[in-house]
């Protein structure tokens, strides 16, 4: 087998370039990693099928074992020139495959894990009708290979839809009973192939509804085993990072709707039916949340754990909102300035011994006889030195806030986007979740990692009732007497006040926590604010005491509001460089 894999090899590899140009002749893509045993198939992620495509590297991988047991030799051009077609064509790339499976799942209820298979499909029949037509390369060869008289409901509707599209004989590759309502879906699955070729995204979700009732038929694992003989983007997403999809087009926000409701596809549906599906204003995107990016994620065969998807969605959602994070001015900054000479000894740091000058005095360098270094002195500088402000966020956790890798949580994405605004002006930043009576979670101190804050950010406690002050106190130890100033900044509710004088619910243990905080804010040396989510009118004694002990308070009614705080927060405080 392994000769004979060998020789395939050589020969399919000679026609590589062909099967590119059959797409374009300015076409560039690295030849396929060829796999000449199921080992060497595995290792690359190809189980399945015989040939498959990773959008992560624009690799192209081929099984020849699995080749040669399909029977499949006689058609490299049609197999390789089908890969390529994925790469260039549809689905290009990984976010317009992700936005195809978004399109399908609403397709396919209660089937949305079969959204992969039928992109995949989705995409084939684009590709082969071009390939077919175009190049006037054998896929129906190809198929008729593959499926062997296979007659289960799906498989023989996506052989009509081939055989009519190509103008084959009735049943040349469809094996199975074809009935009335099966020949019209046929043809209507056709007529969406050739109406969408060029904008094939807005056809993916009626192709879905179309195959819906076929996939039903076909519940049975076995019978779906030969629909992924071919499955070659089922894992594209192995590896790769998914961006540009948190927003969720215009047109995907509408209900995908049967090929026979289309007016595009069906001349005979009455417009007035889709009405509802004409496309929506744009003046007010919607977002996907979470759990969607990461049911998206494991559509495209990525294997991230809900925390990593999480890090990179809220990272993703806080982007647009990141600004420079404030600075302080500090005393002026010097420049350095030439004092003199002085003897260089052993021992000294030889970066600043001046060789030059010390071969100037004498022809030969003899360790603190003959060495010389350079001194230099620091006059002030015309502009004052910039300080970045470190930053200290605490998020209430408790039981009453989301779990922000499942739904979308406002306090998770406000502390996303300042924290990441700190860290791109240069500052640390130190974050901390708190529910309590309960637990908490921080960060090692103050630090520059992003991974490090957003790991942070993204847990989830449920305990509790509110933030803890007193694990500022934790916060205090760490920071010891830092040069920099920081600024505290607390993201909680009405939970808060507790231990307050004007609210002494529990007093003794929340006591002690306010009197942490306002040892805390003395000795940051940066401000510190609190955003609370409050019913209007409610809290304006405790808010006045705690503005009282010197911090800022932002109210908000709707933690939804706190976005927009998030992005005044540094031009409101920080907007303009402040003397220390």
């Amino acid at each position: 087998m392994t000769l004979v894999a060998e020789e395939l090899q050589a020969a399919w590899q000679a026609r590589w370039p062909e099967a590119l140009g059959l797409w374009n002749r300015f076409v560039r893509l690295s030849e396929p990693r060829w796999c000449r045993s199921t080992e060497e198939a595995e290792h690359e992620g190809l189980n399945s099928s015989f040939a498959m495509i990773r959008l992560a590297d624009h690799a192209v991988v081929i099984d020849l074992k699995g080749v040669i047991e399909r029977g499949l030799e006689g058609f490299p051009l049609e197999v390789m020139a089908h890969e390529i077609g994925h790469h260039v064509y549809c689905p290009g790339d990984l976010s317009d495959q992700a936005r195809m499976i978004a399109r399908i799942r609403p397709g396919l209820p209660t089937l949305e894990h079969r959204a992969p298979l039928v992109a995949n499909l989705y995409a084939d029949l684009l590709i082969n009708d071009r390939l077919q037509r175009s190049a006037e390369l054998d896929m129906a060869g190809v198929y008729r290979t593959l499926g062997k008289g296979a007659t289960t409901p799906l498989w023989t509707l996506y052989m009509r839809i081939y055989e009519i599209l190509w103008g084959l004989e009735r049943q040349s590759l469809a094996g199975g009973p074809i009935s009335e309502a099966m020949e019209d879906d046929a043809r209507l699955g056709a007529r969406l192939v050739r109406v969408y070729a060029r904008d094939w995204l807005r056809g993916a979700g009626s192709f879905a509804v179309l195959c819906l009732p076929y996939l039903l038929e076909d519940a049975d694992e076995a019978a779906l085993v030969l629909l992924g003989s071919w499955l070659d983007t089922e894992e594209c997403g192995a590896g790769a990072e998914l961006t540009g999809v948190i927003v969720v087009d215009p047109d995907e926000q509408q209900a995908p709707r049967h090929p026979s409701e289309d007016p595009n596809v069906s001349p005979g549906a009455a417009r007035s039916t889709g009405a509802a599906h004409e496309p929506r204003s744009p003046s007010a995107p919607r977002y996907r949340d979470p759990q969607e990016l990461a049911d998206l994620y494991q559509a495209l065969g990525a294997t991230l754990e809900p925390r990593e998807i999480a890090q990179r969605y809220y990272r993703e959602r806080a982007r647009p909102y990141l600004v420079r994070f404030p600075e302080i001015e500090g005393a002026p900054a010097t420049e350095p300035y030439p004092e003199g000479l002085a003897s260089w000894e052993i021992g000294d740091p030889g970066e600043q011994l001046d060789v030059l000058e010390s071969l100037v005095r004498a022809p030969r360098l003899i360790p603190g006889l003959t060495t010389l270094q350079r001194l230099e002195g620091e006059s002030p500088g015309p502009e004052p030195a910039r300080v970045p402000l470190d930053l200290y966020v605490g998020i209430d956790c408790s039981g009453s806030m989301p779990d922000c890798a499942r739904a979308l949580s406002y306090p998770v994405l406000a502390g996303t986007i300042i924290a990441l605004s700190a860290l791109r002006a240069g500052g640390r930043v130190m974050a901390c979740l708190s529910g309590e009576p309960g637990q908490a979670i921080a960060t090692d101190g103050f630090v520059r990692s992003e991974k490090a804050v957003m790991e942070l950010l993204t847990g989830h406690l449920g305990t509790g009732t509110t933030f803890g002050l007193h694990r500022l106190e934790a916060m205090l130890e760490r920071r010891g007497r830092a040069p920099r100033p920081a600024h505290l900044l607390i993201l909680s509710d009405a939970d808060i006040f507790q231990g307050l004088e004007s609210n002494p619910r529990e007093a003794e243990g929340w006591r002690r926590g306010w009197a942490i905080a306002r040892r805390a804010l003395g000795e940051v040396r940066g401000g510190g604010t609190f955003v609370l989510n409050l019913p209007k009118g409610y809290g304006d004694k405790e808010v006045a005491e705690i503005r009282g002990m010197g911090f800022a308070v932002d109210t908000i009614t709707a933690w939804e509001e706190v976005v927009a705080f998030a992005q005044a927060f540094s031009r409101r405080h920080f907007g303009q460089p402040a003397r220390r």
